[in-house]
């Protein structure tokens, strides 16, 4: 009985804790993304780009889940130095089909940074900030948790002292 006074709060804090790393990471991913995006049409660059290639992927439908399927967009551009420049975009347009040619937007210092995607700063922030206030609702819930549960399993285990 006293190896459960120190196992369980290990639990307790522990699981919640991974949670938060893993959502924490994922704003991090989130954060980046959008600056990258900004970065890249806030430049002023511009060049001329060819879809190379579309393909989807799929990923879920294992039991009861529900299949999402991601659509993946190959370009390639010529950037004002001379390099030609590949990337690869997710969740693109299905209007864009492969031989398709598009506006691509980059960074001349991180032209591997690309997209294909037009200008929407509005819509882009609007995704960060609503992602963001999601993330710290669930942060704030684990915390909240760890520290209802823990002041439930400490007050449990004082009353049995003698």
């Amino acid at each position: 009985m006293e190896a459960l006074t120190y196992v369980v709060p290990v639990f307790i804090i522990g699981i919640p804790l991974l949670m938060i790393t893993g959502v924490s990471l994922m704003a991090f991913r989130a954060v980046g993304r959008s600056r990258r995006l900004r970065a890249a049409w806030s430049s002023g660059h511009t060049a001329e780009g060819r879809c190379l290639r579309t393909y989807t992927t799929t990923s879920g439908g294992g039991g009861d889940t529900s299949v999402t399927t991601t659509m993946h967009h190959v370009y390639e551009f010529t950037a004002r130095d001379g390099y030609v420049i590949r990337f690869e975009e997710e969740d693109g347009p299905g209007t864009v089909l492969q031989g398709d040619h598009v506006t691509v937007y980059y960074h001349p210092d991180r032209p591997e940074n690309a997209t294909a995607r037009p200008p929407a700063r509005g819509r882009l922030n609007a995704n960060l900030g609503c992602a963001l206030a999601f993330f710290g609702v669930f942060v704030a819930g684990c915390v909240g948790f760890i520290v209802v549960a823990l002041a439930m399993f400490f007050s449990q285990t004082a009353d049995q002292l003698p």
